[in-house]
């Protein structure tokens, strides 16, 4: 089929016909996470065979409404193909991980994190020590993977409560994630409603601070309502725990040099995967210089994660120091790649027919107001971003269907790409499927059940960003561009040019 005619086909169809995938996956998702465990008492079903079926069924319609097989292939091979950049970070940050903790880098960090952190400020530190780390280094994933699984490491040791530990890092790290200039996010929300960089991360400010100062706040309270079991006692039953750590790592100032090249990287604007592995490649020849292990332990920890039985001297090893130690490795994010894969899979062969730029365009495009219109957008946003999964599909589609809708009313575009943020960047990692969410699960080891309600950063934002549409806060037209203010400008340079 020639592509005037393919596109011909698609404008015909029906909202039904468009809706059907959605209502497949939607449906999939409510009986495997919802009604299961729920209301059957069941185990979920696997997210993979979740979206598996839901493109088995997308794929099926699109051949009864007559596409051709090899056309959808070819959308959803075009669709993998750009998620190829997603997948090779995910694999150096399973390197990195791995790399770092046979080095020593993150046991050392731990170690002395154990040794000055007060356990009542521990929350409030989870939350802005990422928010530190991703705005330097734009990378959720990355702060996530490296100071994340150093600040759990703590928390385990302090035992305190990891689902508020967990909620803070991810809070942390998407903060760096939607206002860093190094975010890929945030860029592609620029372009996608074509406005400039920092104009976009100034409108970012009016829902992002506000959202931050109230977490971080909270954070800080609930270090004294939920303060680790053990109080400052904590530190004092850790030293088991810090004793073995002295067993396995030889530690010096050098071991920071990993996360100084991350660092480095994010200042000079480094390609982030380049950097990642010369990050690696250097705790690598650390590890080999000041550690036990062999060469092979190291190249080993790469490919499967460190292993505490690489130590063989140390004998009787806690379980708590087990589980702190033994991670990383490319094969530890092996079920997030399949996860992302068959995801990117059911959104190429969604995308054959546009499915959801028309869903948007027909259910949620004919607001009559402008807080309408916002929070039309922010819904849309948040519906998008769910059904697919996708930071970057929802940018662009939801980006798409609404800047001339936000020209219309006079609304600076600024709004609208703060918006795609709002209930994009930081509502992904409330929806329990997503890759980001999955990625945190599977890194910090602590289950989605557990942090996704002290995930407070992204949850004061959402309850922020539709009160700012109602109330017209940050959303102003610039006066100057505003079509009512022109003429207004226009009919006062007429009047004085006539005497008036």
């Amino acid at each position: 089929m020639n592509p005037h005619a393919q596109r011909k086909k698609i404008d015909e169809l029906r909202l039904w016909q468009a809706a059907l995938p959605v209502v497949c996956i939607l449906s999939l998702v409510a009986y495997s996470l919802v009604i299961r465990p729920r209301l059957q008492g069941l185990e979920p079903l696997p997210l993979e065979i979740i979206f598996i079926m839901a493109s088995v069924f997308t794929v099926i319609e699109l051949r009864v409404l007559g596409f051709r097989w090899e056309e959808v292939l070819e959308t959803i091979t075009a669709k993998l193909s750009r998620a190829l950049p997603a997948f090779f970070i995910l694999f150096s940050i399973g390197i990195i991980i791995s790399s770092w903790m046979i080095s020593g880098t993150i046991p050392m960090m731990v170690y002395y994190g154990i040794m000055i952190i007060h356990p009542n400020i521990l929350y409030l530190l989870a939350f802005l020590v990422p928010v530190f780390f991703s705005t330097m280094t734009g990378s959720s994933f990355g702060s996530i993977g490296t100071i994340g699984v150093v600040i759990i490491g703590v928390a385990s040791a302090l035992e305190a409560n990891l689902g508020i530990a967990a909620g803070a890092v991810i809070g942390g790290a998407f903060f760096g994630d939607k206002l860093s200039p190094l975010s890929d996010t945030t860029n592609l929300a620029a372009i996608a409603v074509e406005v400039g960089l920092y104009d976009h991360i100034r409108s970012m400010l009016y829902t992002t601070l506000p959202s931050a100062f109230l977490a971080a706040a909270a954070y800080g309270a609930l270090g004294f309502v939920f303060p680790p079991s053990s109080g400052r006692e904590g530190i004092e039953t850790a030293g088991e725990l810090l004793s073995c750590l002295e067993g396995f790592f030889s530690f010096n100032i050098l071991l920071l040099l990993p996360p100084g090249i991350v660092l480095w990287g994010s200042f000079r604007r480094k390609p982030i995967i380049p950097v990642m592995m010369g990050s690696a490649l250097s705790a690598c020849v650390l590890a080999f210089l000041f550690q036990r292990y062999s060469l092979t332990d190291i190249m080993n920890s790469l490919v499967t994660g460190f292993d505490a039985e690489m130590a063989p001297w140390m004998i009787d090893v806690p379980s708590r120091a087990i589980m702190l130690l033994n991670r990383g490795g490319i094969y530890e994010l092996v079920n997030l790649v399949v996860l992302t894969f068959t995801v990117f899979v059911f959104i190429g062969a969604l995308d054959h027919i546009r499915a959801m730029p028309i869903i948007v365009e027909r259910f949620m495009g004919t607001s009559g107001s402008r807080a309408g219109t916002i929070i039309t957008s922010l819904l849309a946003t948040g519906f998008t971003g769910a059904v697919t999964s996708n930071q970057y599909a929802t940018l662009l589609i939801i980006g798409d269907t609404f800047k001339h809708r936000y020209d219309k009313f006079g609304i600076p575009r600024r709004v609208l790409s703060r918006s795609l943020e709002d209930y994009g960047t930081m509502l992904i990692s409330l929806v329990p499927w997503s890759t980001a969410t999955v990625f945190a699960v599977s890194t910090l080891g602590v289950p989605f059940s557990e942090f996704w309600h002290w995930q407070l950063l992204s949850l004061f934002n959402l309850a922020i960003a539709p009160l700012l549409a109602i109330t017209g806060i940050g959303c102003c037209p610039d006066r100057e561009n505003h079509p009512s203010f022109s003429f207004q400008l226009k009919d006062m340079h007429s009047k004085r040019k006539n005497g008036e």
